[in-house]
């Protein structure tokens, strides 16, 4: 059978929840606001499909440019080169600094 290069390829680990975070999100996480400048982590939520980038992103830190509609538009660094992602709130986190 022919490998697949679909979008979810190599993620059984990355898009699983813990056995006790499973279920639906809290409401407060897709309500979120984010500032324009503001440091945000990228955090996928498996059991939201909707405004996921893509998984190779997820644990990165990216830098909000933009609110477009329920989304925010991202500046992050893929190896060399900067790139905007666009994700819905229920995937980023904020970073709080120690």
């Amino acid at each position: 059978m022919p490998k697949s290069h679909g979008e979810r390829r190599k993620t059984r680990y990355k898009l699983k929840k813990s056995i006790r975070a499973r279920g639906i999100s809290p409401v407060s996480k897709s309500i979120s606001e984010f500032e324009v400048g503001e440091h945000v982590h990228i955090i996928l939520d498996p059991s939201i499909h909707h405004g996921m980038p893509n998984p190779k992103f997820h644990g990165r830190t990216g830098t909000v440019i933009d609110k477009r509609g329920r989304g925010y538009v991202l500046k992050v660094r893929d190896k060399n080169s900067l790139k905007e992602i666009i994700a819905f709130p229920e995937h980023l986190t904020t970073q709080t600094l120690k």
